[in-house]
């Protein structure tokens, strides 16, 4: 499997608390959180990573050399900010293979990546949302499904008792992606997901692993528990 890895975000949010690295690189216990996201992909059988860096690239260079002594990486530098979406097109372009997982670099969810793509390939699926289930929530949108695990709708953040949110882990479906008459810069999720998923293959494979996004001072400070 290849993964590209979103990591080129600017983490305003959390700049009291890490004000001079990316996000991704941010400490949990001394090691920068993107190498707790690596272990994960890299046990679930990834083989090759593509990273969409854009703010303070530099400082990813050394640590994916020493993460990865094997050079199985590739990388794109956006020399703008181009959004979720504008990264993933720009960081697809150097993909290999068929299908393709995508995710956010700044959170952990794990899932079991080849039962994410088995789904995937067996719902010939355009694109395949990893769901996360979750209660009482109100910092994320929520995503329902219809019986058949096409995706039915997108919330807006409000207070949930209970649903799905979208844990930033995508299986896609390269060439479908690439058809698609998307600009340089565009929002994954306002401009793809919500756009095409109406009329296109977009499904949800649900499933109840462990999530944390440390996009926020008080889910850094919980990472700190949660991953030792």
């Amino acid at each position: 499997m290849e993964a590209i890895v979103l990591a080129g975000g600017l983490g305003t949010r959390l700049r009291s608390v890490v004000p001079d690295l990316p996000k991704c690189m941010a400490p949990i216990n001394g090691t920068p959180f993107l190498s707790y996201l690596m272990d994960h992909l890299t046990a679930q059988g990834v083989t090759k990573f593509i990273f969409a860096l854009g703010y303070k690239s530099d400082e990813f260079i050394h640590f994916l050399n020493t993460k990865l002594p094997n050079n199985n990486f590739s990388i794109v530098i956006e020399d703008e900010p181009l959004g979720t979406g504008g990264a993933i097109k720009l960081a697809i372009s150097k993909a290999n293979t068929k299908d393709i997982i995508a995710l956010n670099g700044d959170s952990l969810y794990k899932v079991n990546l080849k039962q994410l793509m088995q789904f995937h390939v067996e719902h010939n699926s355009d694109c395949t949302l990893a769901l996360k289930p979750m209660h009482q929530f109100e910092r994320y949108g929520s995503v329902a499904i219809n019986d058949n695990k096409s995706i039915a709708s997108f919330k807006e953040k409000q207070f949930m008792e209970s649903g799905f949110i979208n844990g930033g882990v995508y299986a896609l479906n390269v060439a479908s992606f690439l058809a698609k008459p998307l600009p340089i810069k565009f929002s994954l999720e306002k401009d793809y997901l919500e756009k095409y998923a109406p009329q296109g293959k977009f499904y949800g494979n649900v499933q109840g692993a462990y999530f944390i996004d440390i996009g926020i001072p008080e889910d850094f400070a919980k990472a700190q528990i949660e991953l030792l």
